[in-house]
């Protein structure tokens, strides 16, 4: 049935396109999802942008230097939606706790909050790679 190289190719093209348009609209239907507004009329991506913005100003050097090397792991493509749910969540506890500036403490606060369970694995090694101790932190990985 299928001789020429070129009718192999086109086979080829008849299974990969679907997929890669599935699961392009997969990530696509995930981002819509997080931009519908809740009971409170904010998105979870305008409260991401809103603890972001508010708390611009508690970053330095150092503790921006901290948060790129801990979202180093996370693929390109996907860098920087994670490194705006990092830097969101680290916001929000900032904010919660009135803290003047961004401490490391924050920040890996928030690292383990925003990190979904599944990459917990993951974290702790890049954690343990950094020579960070997560023994003060182990109730926020439950």
């Amino acid at each position: 049935m299928f001789n020429g190289w070129f009718q192999w190719f086109i086979l080829f093209w008849i299974f990969l396109l679907p997929t890669l348009l599935g699961i392009g609209g997969f990530f696509m239907f995930r981002k819509f999802l997080k931009s519908l507004p809740k009971k409170d009329g904010k998105s979870d991506l305008d409260w991401e942008i809103y603890y972001v913005e508010k708390t611009k100003d508690l970053w330095d050097r150092e503790t921006l230097s901290l948060l790129e090397e801990l979202v180093s792991p996370v693929p390109k493509p996907f860098r920087d939606v994670a490194r705006q749910k990092i830097q969101g969540k680290i916001g929000e506890i900032a904010l919660k706790e009135k803290a003047k500036k961004i401490t490391n403490d924050i920040i890996i606060k928030g690292y383990i909050i925003a990190t979904p369970k599944r990459d917990h694995k993951f974290l702790r090694k890049k954690l343990s790679e950094m020579d960070i101790c997560t023994e003060k932190y182990e109730h926020l990985f439950q």
